[in-house]
């Protein structure tokens, strides 16, 4: 584990039900450590926890895996932990 993570847990809980196809299941957890990895600096030491509350719309984020889809989950992210960082 990076030095800079010291202190610091991370978990990450995406149910099926929001979330069907593996591949965006797995978009939505690797961009969730991405977010947490780029704010944990900031962030108090601890446990944290991400949890998928709501479904991505299918109508809107067509493929599991589009680009559209990872920048949505960023931005939501971001939003989470940019807040929290400062």
């Amino acid at each position: 584990m990076d030095d800079s993570l010291n202190g610091h847990w991370f978990g990450c809980v995406v149910p099926k039900r929001y979330a069907r196809r593996a591949v965006t299941r797995n978009l939505f957890k690797r961009q969730a450590r991405s977010a947490f990895e780029r704010h944990a600096c900031g962030l108090p030491a601890g446990l944290w926890l991400v949890r998928l509350r709501a479904p991505f719309t299918p109508a809107t984020f067509v493929s599991a895996r589009s680009a559209a889809l990872a920048a949505a989950a960023r931005g939501e992210l971001d939003g989470l932990f940019g807040p929290a960082s400062r």
